[in-house]
């Protein structure tokens, strides 16, 4: 057998999908903007390092007096990293997003900043109350990430006619 037998076919567009019309612009939203629409969801994807590479995570989060709070296992290697930091935290990027597949508009959310693992039992009880896993396994522990920048954007029709 050849390689060329073996290759994958180049992955192309589906013309019956079609595009999205029109262009976009994207729109640079302020931090309270930006965390006012991170609240608005329930899902996005935690950052961090690990093994000395970028490693994505999707979770589910609660936005908590303007914190970003997760829960985790015992086994997670979040939970082992936010652990092992004593009083700094590890630094990690969380994004969040809302954008219609269709049409591509939307917003897009990053937060970067310290997470901490959640220690006091009457918060660890309150989150367990707030936040459900969406995945069937245990999660005794939670991870408060405190935002230290936060950006964001809006993805709109590039209407020509605000130009005039």
């Amino acid at each position: 057998m050849s390689d060329e037998s073996t290759r994958k076919p180049a992955t192309t567009l589906d013309p019956a999908q079609g595009l999205p019309a029109g262009p976009r612009r994207s729109i640079e939203l302020d931090g309270d903007e930006a965390l006012r629409l991170l609240g608005s969801v329930s899902f996005g994807r935690i950052v961090f390092t690990r093994h000395a590479l970028p490693t994505v995570r999707p979770v589910n989060h609660v936005l908590d007096d303007g914190d970003i709070v997760i829960r985790t296992h015992e086994g997670a290697a979040l939970t082992a990293r936010a652990g092992q930091t004593g009083g700094q935290g590890v630094v990690v990027a969380y994004e969040a997003d809302a954008i219609d597949p269709d049409t591509h508009l939307g917003w897009s959310v990053v937060v970067t900043g310290y997470a901490h693992l959640v220690t006091d039992p009457e918060e660890l009880a309150r989150y367990r109350s707030l936040l459900s896993p969406w995945v069937h396994r245990s999660m005794d522990y939670a991870v408060r990430i405190r935002p230290d920048l936060v950006t964001g954007i809006r993805l709109a029709a590039d209407d020509e006619s605000d130009d005039v």
